[in-house]
């Protein structure tokens, strides 16, 4: 369905090309395509953007303001398949007269990555779809461009991202229903939705999507934890409260949802604690599928360093383990702490090469009253409950 739309100047070809790019990254729905090809993305940056740069101490993030930029230059960036930052650590890149150092907390995340979540929640004509997370509203755009503005509901914790989203969705010629407020609580009990997709990660899945999915409706979410592992859950909602299914096997990642992000670090000291050996390489966690599976086994941990040199820091007790080579050619962790993070994590490997290292598919997600449970192979195979 298509609406009447205020088209940026100029930026039709670049549109088009970028559709035509989507089209050879294995989006298949023409429909979406149709939809990149007609929403004008350039609107949906406001007035500046972010670009990462290296720094001495990190990256940086300096500001490229629309004013100080070709026309035709923006238009090529805005169309381009590749996230731009909007916002670091609350500061609207639109206001930021300087590089900042920090964390991004808004972004126009990039469109085959966006549109490859749409297709996946296989929305159809007629859908009513609830959206967590409006951000710039380009994603909102589509869906509007799509379905109508009438079967559209996004929600935006960020009053002033939501603002800058709400101009450009006018802008464009869209009127979804937005709605400012935290999207993992109640938004309306009394709506039922065909569709909920999260363009934010969670460490769950929120029980009030359950209660705002009609049963036989599908939830469709990025599912992450603290040590970078990360899944897209696709469920089917039940007329008894209760949802399930399997994970897709796309690799999607998206800003944690503010709630569900790890807290500010504190202080720790390395290289104390016992030093057993260990049963399985720390450079392991490098491959996606295997840290989300460790991930399972260390919930509430975060994971820094790469290779040998393996650094878990659970946040809530302060409990660590640091791994090393060990001078026969193996490897050895100290642990320290209540938690034993390095046994937790050596069980959910070693259940899952026991199982023959299945890929993400192998797994799915059973969400109940009495709690949120992974499982493996089966929904009676082995399992390991999230922080729900």
């Amino acid at each position: 369905m298509r609406e009447s739309m205020a088209m940026s100047s100029g930026s039709t070809g670049h549109r088009q090309e970028l559709a035509g790019l989507l089209a050879t990254k294995g989006i298949t729905g023409p429909r979406w395509i149709q939809a990149v090809a007609a929403v004008p993305r350039d609107l949906f940056l406001g007035e500046a953007v972010f670009h990462p740069d290296a720094g001495a101490e990190g990256i940086l993030w300096r500001p490229i303001r629309r004013d100080r930029t070709s026309s035709g230059e923006w238009l090529r960036m805005a169309h381009e398949d590749r996230t731009w930052v909007t916002q670091v650590d609350g500061i609207m890149a639109e206001d930021a007269t300087q590089a900042l150092s920090g964390a991004p907390t808004s972004s126009s995340t990039l469109p085959s990555l966006v549109v490859t979540m749409l297709e996946r929640a296989r929305i159809a004509d007629g859908d009513r779809v609830l959206e967590i997370g409006t951000g710039t509203g380009y994603s909102t755009a589509l869906l509007c461009e799509r379905l109508g503005s009438g079967q559209v509901t996004s929600v935006e914790c960020d009053p002033a991202v939501a603002a800058r989203a709400r101009t450009a969705l006018e802008t464009a010629g869209h009127t979804p229903a937005l709605t400012v407020g935290d999207g993992l609580t109640v938004h309306d009990r009394d709506a039922e939705y065909d569709r909920l997709i999260a363009t934010c990660s969670v460490r769950y899945i929120p029980a009030c999507w359950i209660w705002q999915v009609r049963g036989g409706g599908t939830i469709t979410a990025p599912l992450s934890g603290w040590l970078g592992g990360t899944v897209l859950a696709h469920l089917t909602v039940g007329s008894d409260g209760t949802a399930g299914g399997r994970f897709l096997a796309d690799s999607l990642s998206f800003m944690f949802a503010r709630p569900h992000d790890r807290p500010s670090r504190a202080h720790y000291l390395l290289n104390i604690g016992e030093q057993p050996g260990t049963r399985i390489s720390p450079a392991v966690l490098d491959d996606p599928a295997a840290r989300f599976v460790a991930q399972l086994g260390a919930p509430s941990a975060e994971k820094l360093g790469t290779g040998d040199h393996v650094v878990l820091l659970d946040v809530a007790t302060g409990s660590q383990a640091t791994t090393e080579p060990a001078p026969d050619g193996g490897w050895r962790v100290r642990q320290h702490g209540p938690l034993r993070l390095w046994d937790a994590v050596e069980d959910a490997i070693s259940t899952w090469r026991e199982a023959g290292s299945p890929p993400v598919p192998a797994f799915g997600l059973a969400v109940t009253r009495e709690g949120q449970r992974v499982w493996l192979g089966c929904p009676d195979g082995p399992s390991w409950q999230l922080p729900a």
